[in-house]
This record gives C-alpha cells, sequence and structure tokens, in this order.
C-alpha cells in the first residue's frame, strides 16, 4: 500500500509547531485498559509496542491501526497511556498528535477534535449474568428497574437514558471496574460495544451477551463507529490518514479485530 501521501510535508510542519516530540514521531494516545481494542501486558509481544514512559507495553485493535498509519507516514510510532477523560486534553495541550483509541465520532466531540473516517463500526450491546433474569431479555423493555451502568463519558454511558424505567448507576472510569460491579451483582447489566463485550464474557464464563437488534438501542452512525481525532488545525495530517484508512479493506480490519479478540489476556 506504499504510496505518496500529498500533505506528508505539510503535516510534518505541523507536528513541529504542535508538538514538543521529534518530528519523526507520531505520538498516539489511548488508554491500553479497554480490550480488544487496547490492553495493557507486562511483556513485549509480537504486537504489543512499548508504552512511553511506563515499564509495561500496550497491545490490540488500536495498536495494529496505529502501527499501519505510522508505517505509512514514515514515522516512528510512540505509544502514550492516558485514562480516557484525559485523552481529549492531551490532544488539544500537544501532549500527544492523534487519539486513536476506540473513540466514537460523535457531535459533542466534533466540536472540539477533528476525526477521521471510521476504520471500525460494531454495534452497541449489554452484558449480563448468564443466571440472570435479563439473560433472556429480547428489548430494552425488559430492562426496566434494573442497575445498568458503563464507562464514564462515554458514549454508553448516555444509551443508558434509554431505558424506561432504568436505575442509571454511577458511571465508572473503566472496564475492570464495571466487570467487577457486574459480577458482585451490584450491578445487573453493563453496556459495551461487541467487541468489548465479547472481550469481557472472554475472560467472564458467568456472563453473557445480550444482543437486541431493532428492539435496542437507538443509534445514529457514529455512535457504531470509532475514529481516529486529531486536532482541528491539523487538515493535512486528517487527509493522510483517511487516504491511509481507505487502503485497509473491510476484510483485513476484521481480521486485525479477529486476532486481537484471540491474543488479549
Amino acid at each position: 500500500m506504499k504510496r505518496v501521501l500529498v500533505g506528508f510535508t505539510l503535516a510534518i510542519i505541523v507536528f513541529v509547531s504542535g508538538c514538543s516530540t521529534s518530528e519523526n514521531e507520531l505520538v498516539v494516545g489511548l488508554e491500553c485498559n479497554y480490550a480488544p481494542f487496547n490492553w495493557t501486558v507486562s511483556s513485549q509481544g509480537e504486537e504489543a509496542l512499548p508504552i512511553d514512559g511506563v515499564n509495561a507495553y500496550c497491545d490490540g485493535y488500536d495498536v495494529s491501526v496505529a502501527e499501519r498509519i505510522a508505517e505509512e507516514l514514515e514515522m516512528d510510532l510512540v505509544i502514550r497511556k492516558i485514562e480516557w477523560d484525559g485523552l481529549i486534553p492531551a490532544l488539544l495541550s500537544d501532549e500527544i498528535d492523534v487519539i486513536i483509541a476506540g473513540m466514537s465520532p460523535t457531535e459533542e466531540r466534533a466540536q472540539t477534535v477533528a476525526f477521521t473516517n471510521p476504520y471500525y463500526q460494531s454495534e452497541q450491546v449489554l452484558v449480563v449474568s448468564s443466571t440472570s433474569v435479563y439473560a433472556d431479555a429480547t428489548s430494552l423493555e425488559d430492562f426496566a428497574g434494573a442497575n445498568v451502568i458503563a464507562q464514564l463519558n462515554t458514549l454508553q454511558d448516555g444509551l443508558i437514558d434509554q431505558i424506561d424505567g432504568v436505575n442509571h448507576q454511577t458511571a465508572l472510569n473503566d472496564y475492570p471496574s464495571l466487570v467487577a460491579s457486574l459480577t458482585s451483582g451490584v450491578s445487573d447489566a453493563l453496556v459495551a460495544e461487541l467487541p468489548v463485550a465479547e472481550s469481557i464474557i472472554a475472560n467472564n464464563s458467568d456472563l453473557v451477551i445480550v444482543r437486541l437488534g431493532d428492539q435496542g438501542f437507538t443509534l445514529a452512525e457514529e455512535d457504531v463507529s470509532v475514529s481516529v481525532a486529531l486536532r482541528q488545525e491539523d487538515t493535512d495530517l486528517l487527509a493522510d490518514i483517511n487516504e491511509i484508512l481507505a487502503g485497509i479493506d473491510e476484510e483485513t480490519r476484521n481480521s486485525l479485530m479477529s486476532q486481537a479478540l484471540s491474543r488479549q489476556p
């Protein structure tokens, strides 16, 4: 796919003026705590890359996509681990160059950052105990009165309010905490996008995924998409990354996700 990127020179100028790192580095921010999109491991594997300033490594679907982007830009990839709430502030303060972290391109976020075309699309589901009354749910109505939780400042947390009569529990910062709330019985269900839900049940055999189809959440296309986030002024870099993403076909994207699911810890 090696192609000459028209805006490459201008993108470098943007990096030099807007970021303190080397012009040959693409600094990517992500949680490293959102499997299968990204997660942390203690040792370097074939796919896991070092986390900047931390004695650990990051792996996942996002890392695979980031590697392809950096390679096509002929830049060195730097992975920076940042909590979810800190990703956009880190981007706007020039601590990182892009966010590749399973982030949906919502209208609210698009007011402050720019988004590429989607690099993955999935669906929003619920995860519940396999022995609960909600395991056989067929519509959102079946979750009336349920204690439902999601990650803080995410699309999923906002979707909970589509359930009439729900007990919308206080959002938590990360998925390990969400899963603990669910498995301990504090929560009846958690909302997640499908690949993340598949990751959760792969490590928790007592949990199941509830997919509601047309009887589920009302969603816009942005709600089932994830995109790369950039500063709004980085228009040349945006065009270059969109060109790179256009060269990754659907079969390859699905294969990368399958591989991430198979090797997650």
